[in-house]
């Protein structure tokens, strides 16, 4: 009988073989990148000092506002667009995205090319 890998721990695999290779300093942090069933996640952190410079997710009052949902595309991009502006004002232009072992594609992408838009280079 073949026994089927569960998703998310096909997810959580490919997550720590990627973080073995990256890493977040203080001249370029990680932009590390969480969804779950329900919300979008997005934390720059500076691996090194071992802390978060910069936050955003839809659980948050002024990134929900205005959206129907906290689950699509739409909110993804959001938080892409809200953590890059944070970023910018926090004086951090250069990032290495982390996408969480999770697919470059709809959310993922989405969150990624609206970071971009608001000024981030990754």
């Amino acid at each position: 009988m073949i026994k089927k890998t569960p998703r998310s721990e096909i997810r959580a695999k490919k997550h720590r073989r990627m973080r073995a290779r990256m890493n977040g300093t203080a001249e370029c942090p990680r932009l590390a990148v969480f969804r779950s069933n329900k919300h979008m996640y997005a934390q720059i952190v500076d691996d090194i000092a071992g802390k978060t410079l910069v936050s955003a997710s839809t659980l948050q009052a002024d990134v929900k506002e205005g959206l129907q949902y906290t689950d699509n595309v739409e909110a993804a991009a959001k938080v892409g667009k809200v953590i890059g502006e944070r970023a910018l004002q926090a004086g951090i232009k250069n990032v290495v995205f982390d996408r969480g072992g999770f697919i470059y594609h709809g959310k993922i992408r989405a969150l990624a090319d609206a970071a971009r838009e608001a000024g981030l280079e990754f």
